[in-house]
């Protein structure tokens, strides 16, 4: 049974994830990360704007999963074999607003190098913690506004149009300022890496757990991410919770903090 599992950056939804993937991106020539982000937002991009059947082609060919994902489970506008899906899909991202939002993120994205280099840095601090796990294939699109971070079998889909900066005029439509705070280039890898922990470590009895018990275990989530990008990227009461228990047990590993409550 095909498994699709999708996280908006705001809600918990676990899944689990697997798989290396390396890809030398067109336009970032000579890098070599251990994470290099596969840009599924172009060829998305090319179909949208102008049509491209070549691109559409790709998009089923190389990328099914994607497809698949952002057709059926996303965008829900059928299924992908559907008569008509890809005129559906086409005409579904005609809109103004939706087209803007296409070219803003070619131009923000048009290198990606910054976020391979500090995905494979948190990877790699990952892996020593955990050296079991292996490195998930990281892919960008272009989801409607739908989805900022969507997490699959063996993947990490990064939606682009929901990073686009927390002063992108056409937020303010739909988005509150704290909210917009949140849609920015630099919270990217500190989404993925936290969406991506709570699929390794889902919290035990989740629809039973208090809500106190939910933010104490996305604490431990968030003060781990902190301690893998090497800075504070969340502050809250949790991880400022999480922190003193480490500090008072120094002989507990992070793995040991990340396994406390959650269902393995």
């Amino acid at each position: 049974m095909r498994k699709i599992y999708i996280i908006i950056v705001t809600a918990i939804i676990l899944v689990s994830t697997a798989c290396e993937f390396k890809l030398k991106q067109f336009g970032e020539e000579g890098q070599s990360t251990l994470v290099q982000v596969q840009r599924y937002d172009r060829l998305e991009s090319r179909y949208l704007t102008t049509g491209d059947f070549s691109a559409l082609q790709q998009m089923n060919t190389e990328y099914p999963q994607q497809t698949r994902m952002l057709i059926e489970d996303i965008l829900q506008l059928g299924e992908v074999n559907d008569a008509g899906i890809n005129t559906k899909l086409l005409n579904f991202y005609q809109d103004t607003i939706l087209q803007t939002i296409i070219a803003e993120t070619e131009t923000q994205y048009a290198n990606m190098s910054d976020i391979n280099t500090q995905l494979s840095d948190a990877f790699k601090k990952l892996q020593k913690i955990c050296p079991e796990i292996t490195i998930p294939t990281v892919y960008t699109q272009i989801s409607a506004l739908n989805q900022s971070i969507v997490i699959g079998d063996n993947t990490i889909g990064i939606s682009l149009d929901k990073y686009l900066g927390k002063d992108f005029e056409p937020y303010r439509r739909y988005y509150t300022a704290e909210q917009r705070q949140q849609m920015t280039r630099e919270q990217i890898v500190p989404d993925c890496m936290s969406f991506y922990l709570l699929s390794l470590y889902p919290l035990r009895d989740y629809e039973n757990s208090t809500q106190q018990e939910r933010d104490m275990h996305m604490g431990k989530i968030m003060w781990t991410v902190n301690r893998l990008l090497g800075r504070k990227v969340f502050n809250t009461k949790y991880t400022a919770m999480v922190d003193r228990q480490a500090k008072q047990n120094p002989k507990m590993s992070v793995r040991n903090i990340l396994e406390q409550d959650c269902k393995r």
